[in-house]
């Protein structure tokens, strides 16, 4: 009994086996065939399927950055076997030793996952290949998303794309070689809501490289997910009316909406054109911008630390006002400027003594002098060093000497010099007569474009400020940062703020500094600036904000080697703000001589941006 157990225990078993097999050889030959022998006889490639790219649109909807098709000549290398290497290159207009170079490259990255070989195939070269490509069953072409920007300024803001790099490669495994991404601006900034996710699609090829369908029907195959689009801030037609205005000289305007710290225009010249950076040349003039010597990648608004000159009394008289050491009435003399021993620092003209209202409207340098040495004698602090390191609290909390914060690449802390600076140059006790031009926004101080825009708009919120962002909302559900919905407070009473604000109002009427550039039934609250320039002629400064009740733009502009503050800057700024509060876009300017005289000036003795196409651009806008 005990033998006949085993026995058919042992048949069982046999059974079994030769079920298991039958079933296998059945599922391969009947079932899988269109899967596992297809692959065997004809093999398959894995081509990933690149996700539109989000656009970009201003506040009003205007398209300013869109997508378009590249192809990219790929390579599986360890594929890449007798085949006719002359051939190809002939068709791609290539020499052997370039391609070589290539080829090696995408074997050392990975020989078994596909790179490109030759990216952004001009369009007779794509039909060309798609003719012979069958000649070489390692290669194929891959369609990609590119960038094509729908103005032909706004560098700085926008940004451009550019190929990754092996560190990128290895940090972030979305990428793969060949792969671009956002390099400068927004496009780097909201990479990762612009990129979307790719998807792939397997396919059965041919030994003649044609694709022969899907492999497993599709079994591994994704779609791709498009990127979200992005809805910025930016008033388009203020930012192109505001880059003709700024067109044949060097500077740079920042303008933003105080109510919410949307930036409604971010201008620099030089410029450039960003679909100067897209496709088949963008190396190519890359390495010639980037060997302009007028530094047309150069980001001002956001990089340059510019003496503010008179526009920081504006902040000088607010932190007085704060310590107790200056009231409304508070007056000073001055005779021509500020003398103490040795010291000397020159003013204007003007009626004399002033109280803190017209020393504003009058740009009083003597006046400053005199506020801040009070701020760093101060006999409340023990020391002058103490009450400057309180001083600079005060600026920090205005964004000045820290980065604002703003959604954009790059961004300088401007120059604000901590008290060890002082003591290496002029000993350990120095004295506030050391440093008595920082007064008037000259000598060891720097702020940007941006954070004098900012600046304005602290002084027309009266006393705070939202983070400056260029990007309104993001994706369909129109997703906002939460951190651009916090407001943040200065260390100066709201109070304090009247004072100055009356003596911003007068600057732009008669007998202001900038009286000859005010904008008729516009309240406009300005600060003129001339920063002394060891380089040459002064640059022209102007930080203004209009209306004074509920304003709705604070502006910084900067002309470098400009003079005045009320030469180029006060005006710029003024018709800026005319063209944004002006319910009829398209109607003409109130001041068409000042218009047409900052339109033209050049400054530079050469062009450096406005282009021909951008001029038409904005013709029918300016009258």
């Amino acid at each position: 009994m005990e033998k006949s157990n085993r026995l058919f225990v042992f048949i069982g078993a046999l059974v079994l086996i030769g079920l298991i097999f039958i079933t296998r050889l059945f599922f391969l030959q009947i079932i899988d065939t269109s899967n596992y022998y297809k692959a065997q006889a004809y093999g398959s490639n894995e081509i990933t399927i690149y996700p539109a790219r989000g656009t970009i649109v201003d506040r009003n909807g205007q398209l300013m950055v869109y997508n378009d098709a590249s192809y990219d000549l790929m390579v599986v290398p360890q594929k890449a076997k007798d085949f006719d290497k002359v051939a190809l290159c002939k068709e791609l207009i290539i020499d052997t030793t370039e391609f070589n170079k290539r080829l090696k490259k995408a074997a050392r990255y990975n020989p078994r996952e596909a790179s490109v070989i030759y990216k952004n195939l001009p369009f007779y070269l794509y039909t060309r290949l798609q003719e012979v490509l069958y000649q070489y069953p390692a290669f194929y072409i891959e369609t990609k998303i590119d960038r094509r920007y729908n103005i032909n300024g706004a560098a700085h803001l926008l940004g451009y794309m550019g190929e990754v790099s092996e560190r990128e490669l290895e940090k972030d495994k979305y990428y793969k070689p060949g792969d671009v991404k956002g390099i400068t601006g927004l496009e780097k900034s909201y990479e990762k809501y612009l990129r979307g996710i790719k998807g792939k699609k397997v396919v059965l090829v041919d030994k003649f490289s044609k694709q022969q369908g899907s492999f497993a029907g599709g079994k591994f195959d994704s779609l791709p997910t498009a990127g979200e689009n992005i809805i910025s801030s930016i008033d388009l037609n203020l930012q192109i009316y505001a880059e003709m205005l700024l067109a044949n000289k060097i500077g740079s305007i920042v303008a933003i909406e105080p109510a919410t710290g949307e930036v409604l225009c971010i201008v620099n010249n030089p410029n450039y054109d960003p679909n100067l950076l897209v496709g088949q040349q963008r190396n190519r003039n890359f390495s010639a911008l980037l060997l302009d010597p007028s530094k047309p990648l150069f980001n001002r608004a956001l990089k340059a630390p510019y003496p503010p000159g008179s526009t920081f009394k504006t902040v000088q008289a607010l932190i007085g006002l704060q310590e107790g050491v200056l009231t409304p009435g508070t007056r000073y003399p001055c005779h021509g400027g500020y003398r103490m021993g040795s010291i000397t620092v020159g003013c204007h003209s003007h009626a004399s003594p002033l109280d803190l209202e017209n020393s504003i409207t009058k740009s009083c340098n003597a006046y400053y002098c005199h506020v801040y040495r009070s701020i760093l004698d101060n006999p409340k602090y023990s020391s002058v060093q103490a009450a400057y390191l309180q001083w600079t609290k005060y600026l920090n909390s205005f964004g000045i000497g820290t980065k604002t914060g703003i959604d954009l690449p790059e961004e300088s802390s401007g120059i604000v010099k901590k008290s060890a600076y002082f003591e290496r140059v002029f000993g350990k006790n120095w004295r506030s007569s050391n440093v008595v031009s920082i007064s008037i926004g000259q000598g060891e101080i720097g702020l940007t474009p941006l954070q004098m825009a900012n600046v304005a708009a602290i002084i027309a919120n009266r006393g705070y400020y939202y983070t400056p962002h260029v990007v309104r909302s993001i994706g369909d559900a129109q997703y906002v940062r939460e951190e651009f919905l916090k407001r943040h407070y200065t260390l100066i009473e709201e109070r304090h703020f009247d004072s100055v604000i009356a003596g911003m109002a007068k600057v732009c009427k008669p007998g202001g500094t900038a009286g000859r550039t005010g904008i008729e039934g516009i309240d406009i609250c300005g600060k003129t600036g001339t920063a002394q320039n060891p380089h040459g002629k002064d640059h022209s400064i102007f930080i203004a904000f209009a209306p004074r009740v509920n304003p709705k733009i604070a502006i910084c502009v900067i002309v470098e080697n400009g003079g005045f503050g009320a030469d180029y800057a006060a005006p710029i700024a003024n018709l800026l703000i005319e063209r944004y509060m002006a319910t009829d876009k398209t109607a003409p300017s109130s001041k068409p001589e000042m218009q047409k005289r900052m339109l033209t000036a050049n400054l530079t003795g050469k062009k450096l941006s406005a282009s021909d196409s951008l001029k038409a651009l904005v013709t029918k806008t300016i009258k």
